[in-house]
Parts: C-alpha cells; structure tokens; sequence
C-alpha cells in the first residue's frame, strides 16, 4: 500500500509540475535570432539592392510577449555597366516588442513593434544618412524543435524621420509614412541612396531563431 501512495504521489508531483511548465509557456526564456532582408529593382542597366543582416536578442517577459533589441547592418547600392552609382553602408541599432499567438500546433503569428534608429553615409557622394522611425510588422514563426524555429515577417505599417547632410550644402528631411511598405517619398531621396525601395529597411524578412 505504501508503494502504490508512494507512486501515486511521484505522478502526481509530476503532472502539477508539468502542468506548471506549461502554464509558464516560454515565459524568462531567451532566444537569438538573426533576421535577413533582400530586395532588388532592374531598370535597364541598373541594378539596385537593399540587404540587411540583423541580429536580436530578447528574452520572454510574459508565457506570449518578449522584448528584445537588435544591432545590424544595412547596404544600400546601386550598380550599372558604368560602374557603383551609390554605396550606402548603415548600422542600425532597433528596441523592439513581440506579442505570439499559438495558430496551430507548432505554427505561431507574431505582431512586432519596433523603433530603428539608423545611421551611416552614402560613400560615393559623402552624404550622411540618420533615419529615426516606428515600424509594424506581423510574420509566422515555425518551432521545428522547442529550441529552434523559422520565422518570416512582412512590414505592415511604418513612420520614418530621414535626414540627408551632403558634404556640401543644406540638409533634406524626408518624413515618409507607408503601409505595407508602400509610399511616396521625395526623388532626391532614392536617387542619392540609390536604393530598391523608399525605406532603408527592406519588407520581407526570414530568420531562424534559437530559444533557450
């Protein structure tokens, strides 16, 4: 009889346990994943390019709400038979906040608030680039094991601060609100990045995340 209790103890000891795991989800968890984006425009002999490397680290506040941050790198370019139109090279440094809703097993949607602070120089012209903004996004993360998921995301919403300083001359400001990354912004300001799309960051983006 005192084994059977015992047992029975052992087993209930482990459900309340593992029920109390589950409870918690994946709240003071960390994960580190590393986003990229890539866009491209043709026209005739010009090539334009927008990469983007960045890397975040966050950690799960709540069972469904992580904040983190990201330091990375963005290339902004330009090419034709004649040789680099322009080169931007940007380093981009974004507090952000997600919130994760459970689709199906293990499918998540996850909406992204973030506020990317972004600075760097054009090297053909010498023109100096800082862009301020808030952006929106929403993407699906994929656990393929608990600790290690494919995730992609997709701007919906984004309000940017641009200021352009060449070496010589006055200062442009562009300010550019778009949703789901479509706007209208100031030809200068695409013509002296010599970029694929109005915002410095490109719209889709696909990453693998660590969680552990």
């Amino acid at each position: 009889m005192k084994k059977i209790v015992t047992l029975v103890s052992i087993v209930l000891f482990g459900l309340t346990a593992k029920a109390q795991d589950a409870s918690q989800g994946l709240k003071g968890a960390w994960f580190v994943t590393s986003q990229f984006g890539y866009q491209q425009t043709k026209t005739g002999d010009v090539k334009s390019t927008n990469l983007s490397v960045l890397p975040i680290v966050g950690t799960f506040v709540t069972p469904s709400v992580a904040v983190g941050a990201a330091v990375g790198y963005i290339n902004v370019k330009a090419d034709s038979d004649a040789g680099t139109a322009a080169k931007t090279d940007l380093i981009v440094a974004q507090p952000l906040v997600r919130k994760y809703w459970n689709v199906a097993g293990s499918l998540y949607f996850f909406g992204q608030a973030a506020i990317p602070v972004i600075s760097g120089k054009e090297k053909e012209s010498n023109l100096k680039i800082n862009q301020v903004g808030l952006s929106v996004s929403g993407g699906l993360d994929y656990f393929v094991t608990k600790n290690f998921s494919v995730e992609f995301s997709y701007d919906l919403a984004n309000f940017t601060s641009t200021t352009l300083k060449p070496e010589n001359g006055e200062k442009t400001t562009v300010t550019n609100f778009g949703l789901a990354h479509v706007a209208n912004v100031d030809s200068y300001y695409n013509t002296a990045l010599g970029g694929s799309a109005p915002n410095l960051t490109s719209p889709i983006s696909v990453g693998f995340k660590f969680v552990f």
